[in-house]
């Protein structure tokens, strides 16, 4: 079978299984093996598994994934983001639309401190949704705003995304890190200024927090619970990306240094059960074992791809396409954002990194910009129907007068704003691309 054969074979066995509900990682394997024998030849086999391994075998920089995933379910049990928000809500109470811009805070700290986007939903969803649509917050505006600010998980660092990507590029950990920060940080920014503008537009949309509630807590008792609450949090922040920003320690060594300071957090205020503690383990594992599960499969998958000549087929697609560099970095978008509909996004990293990157190469384009771009773009992917993540996360926890339509809707307004904040990223790439500059040079 000849390389343009291959291609069609491969991403339609790809579609079929995936839309026939076969797990990822299976369908990857599966089409990697069916096209192997197909293409070009069972003795490819033996090529891909030498590959596996060292791709993610023996990835010294993958240790970091497990460790950030322990660090995130520590934090999640020990029930300090539960105090945390309600420490965030009461700081804001008297502003309009005060417990969205709590969600929207909150999330950047979750992100910055557990980069798991189920959880950060979950948690989000389970102990905010209910009061905002209790204090008559608007439906949408409620749901959206914890969907689209739970996903920053994937973008703020430390983020297990970026983590995964620079084992498929040529970018450090570090520099990746320190390239999707301001991006990260500037769609939060532009969450929460949404909420503003809509809430002073419609007010009724985000009513603050009664008077009652308010002045039942002082000023000292506020200041004390965020002593308790939001700084240890936050220490754990400053802890691992500041070990990280200053070169202290690579990604696997502040992943450690993270998992011991969230295991601090679970024995202050955590129940300190073994139970609790062997259930955060194996929680961790489960997650850890989905992801290189992906990762096996998305290996040998792109594998038999390049060994077999589809990787030459897509780059003359996309190098043929209008436009010269412009066209094919807007086509190669596209398609990261139309996979995004489909595909969660492990898959579509492993899947269009090995593809993307050498064109990416070829075209003279800045590689750390386009990966953070892609980073951005994949926001989406937890947001656009039929598939994304965050709709399902949310519904999943989402009281009953919550309809899956209802999420639909209030997803539209947060991916015009990721888009928007794309257009902000191609114009002005130096927030993508100064702070990797400033602290690392030509990174």
């Amino acid at each position: 079978m000849g390389p343009e054969g291959l291609v069609l074979l491969m991403f339609a066995g790809l579609l079929i299984g995936l839309f026939m509900g076969h797990p990822l990682a299976f369908v990857l394997g599966g089409t990697a093996v069916i096209g192997a024998i197909l293409g070009p030849g069972e003795h490819t086999l033996g090529l891909l598994i030498n590959n596996m391994y060292g791709r993610a075998m023996d990835n010294y920089v993958l240790v970091a994934i497990p460790l950030f995933i322990l660090m995130a379910r520590f934090l999640n049990d020990s029930g300090v983001t539960e105090k945390m928000f309600e420490t965030m809500r009461l700081l804001f109470g008297r502003v309009r639309g005060g417990l969205a811009l709590t969600v929207v805070v909150v999330s950047v700290l979750l992100a910055a401190t557990t980069g798991v986007v189920g959880a950060s939903i979950a948690i989000m969803g389970m102990i905010a949704l209910q009061p905002m649509l209790k204090y008559g917050y608007n439906k949408g505006l409620s749901t959206g705003v914890i969907m689209a600010s739970g996903c920053l998980g994937i973008l703020i660092p430390p983020s297990i995304m970026l983590i995964l990507i620079a084992s498929y590029s040529p970018v450090s950990v570090g520099s990746l890190f320190a390239g999707a920060l301001v991006p990260g940080l500037m769609l939060g920014t532009l969450y929460a200024l949404y909420v503003l503008v809509v809430c002073f537009i419609k007010p009724d949309w985000g009513p603050g927090v009664s008077s009652d509630e308010r002045e039942s807590i002082s000023g000292g008792q506020l200041l004390m619970m965020g002593l308790k609450y939001v700084l240890p949090p936050m220490s754990l922040i400053l802890g691992v990306l500041g070990a990280l920003f200053t070169g202290i320690a690579t990604a696997t060594e502040a992943s450690a240094i993270g998992v011991v300071m969230a295991f601090v957090l679970f024995l202050v205020f955590g129940d300190r059960k073994l139970k609790t503690c062997y259930g955060s383990l194996l929680e961790a594992g489960k997650t850890t074992t989905m992801v290189m599960f992906v990762l096996v499969g998305a290996t040998a998958f792109t594998g038999v791809f390049t060994i077999g000549g589809g990787m030459d087929v897509v780059k003359e697609v996309v190098l043929s396409v209008p436009g010269g560099t412009f066209g094919a970095l807007l086509f190669m978008f596209g398609v990261v954002f139309i996979l995004g509909m489909f595909l969660d996004w492990t898959g579509i990293v492993l899947l269009s990194f090995p593809i993307m990157l050498p064109i990416v190469e070829s075209l003279g384009v800045d590689v750390l910009w386009f990966v953070v771009m892609v980073a951005v773009v994949l926001q989406t992917s937890f947001l656009t129907p039929p598939f994304g993540y965050a709709l399902f996360y949310l519904k999943g926890v989402a009281p009953s007068g919550v309809a899956m339509l209802d999420l639909y809707k209030a997803s539209i307004p947060f991916c015009l704003l990721i888009l928007f904040a794309c257009v902000l990223l191609a114009v002005f790439p130096q927030l993508i691309t100064g702070l990797p500059t400033y602290l690392y040079g030509n990174p």
